[in-house]
């Protein structure tokens, strides 16, 4: 697909890249966030392990504005998910959180001042 230019590299589309794939089509072309923006299955180090995002959006000040967790489709989404998505925002510190196994779509707005997230419709397109 189009997004493999993005990694410069081919991958295996796997029922988890097939939904990685999509949701990078609804963040370009429905939210309109700008490709460069964007950056695909990277390490981050939680505690004393390495863990690889999904998917993670950036601001153009180059603070973190969304997380994506994408699930393959027969995976169910529940609390585990969340906690994962959850662990990872402890060092990203995003402003919102998007979960995904292609069929069920979360999005979630950061409150961090009380520790919890706030379940939305949909997440903000992008902003100049």
């Amino acid at each position: 697909m189009i997004f493999d230019i993005i990694r410069k590299k081919f991958v295996v589309l796997t029922p988890e890249e097939w939904v990685r794939q999509h949701v990078l089509q609804f963040l370009i072309s429905e939210k309109n966030y700008p490709i460069s923006h964007i950056n695909v299955e990277k390490q981050l180090q939680l505690h004393k392990t390495i863990k690889r995002y999904d998917i993670v959006v950036y601001n153009s000040n180059g603070s973190i504005k969304i997380i994506v967790e994408c699930k393959a489709p027969k995976i169910k989404i529940n609390q585990q998910t969340f906690d994962q998505i959850a662990r990872y925002n402890f060092v990203l510190d995003a402003e919102y959180l998007m979960v995904s196994n292609g069929l069920e779509h979360y999005f979630c707005l950061m409150d961090f001042k009380n520790e919890k997230y706030i379940f939305l419709k949909d997440i903000p397109s992008y902003q100049l």
